[in-house]
């Protein structure tokens, strides 16, 4: 389990989160969500210390993670798939060194890397591409690359920050499927910062809605997007709404 409590961040006059408290439970997909600013980013980067806050707590698993030591972070962070906005990935390299890297980096022998590379490749539907450099790759597939880098550590805990921001819309649709398969099978926990509704309506768990640094509301897609009590809610409901009338006109502009 995953347990945020009292998490502060202030970058010079911009107060990012503000005593922001979360709990995930295992096995569940968390889906953060708000407008742009809100400090979905900022949070889901200082569960890993890729962002050091000021202050709080973030406890997996009895374990305080901003108190470890280096080694100790390490380590966590080994049991922390962190799926990036933008793809990260070595140009030199293929698609199988690249997810094999971080594995061999922290001692892991190289075949027993490269089957774990495999299987994770495999696993994101890129099984026909190892030996392919990432310029031989559609930005979608350098994006699964990436999801199954993050997977070969085979996580307990996956981090996913905006994963489809950097892609055209037409690749987005490619990484979602993958993202929707593996919160449906998978039994690892899931937070994820996204603004692809239909995303979070199929797969979530928990909708947590964010504004100006705090939660403002937490519940099922079904509470939040059909009954909201925040602004920011009732702002989503009327995009689905919108959504679902525009295209309901499309329809039956086509049938007349």
């Amino acid at each position: 389990m995953l347990a945020i409590h009292n998490l502060y961040k202030q970058f010079g006059n911009l107060i990012a989160v503000n005593d922001l408290s979360l709990t995930v439970n295992k096995g569940k997909t968390v889906v953060l969500m708000g407008p742009s600013g809100c400090g979905k980013s900022t949070t889901i980067r200082a569960i890993n210390r890729l962002v050091e806050p000021d202050r709080g707590s973030i406890i997996l698993n009895g374990a305080n993670i901003l108190s470890m030591q280096p080694d100790e972070l390490r380590d966590i962070r080994k049991r922390i798939g962190f799926v990036f906005q933008h793809f990260n990935l070595i140009g030199r390299l293929t698609t199988a060194e690249n997810v094999m890297l971080g594995l061999v980096m922290s001692g892991m022998d190289k075949e027993l890397a490269r089957a774990k590379a495999v299987e994770a490749l495999d696993k994101v539907g890129l099984e026909q591409h190892l030996g392919h450099k990432p310029s031989e790759l559609s930005g979608g597939q350098q994006q699964r690359v990436g999801i199954a880098r993050a997977l070969a550590y085979e996580p307990e805990l996956m981090l996913w920050d905006e994963p489809t921001a950097s892609l055209d819309p037409i690749l987005v649709r490619e990484v979602l499927i993958v993202m929707e398969e593996l919160a449906r099978y998978r039994a690892s926990t899931m937070l994820v910062v996204t603004h692809e509704l239909p995303f979070a309506l199929r797969v979530a768990d928990e909708i947590v809605l964010m504004d100006q640094g705090s939660i403002v509301e937490v519940g099922a897609p079904a509470q939040v997007f059909v009954k909201p009590v925040s602004d920011i809610g009732k702002k989503y409901k009327e995009l689905i709404e919108y959504q679902m009338n525009t295209s309901a006109q499309s329809l039956a502009g086509k049938a007349e």
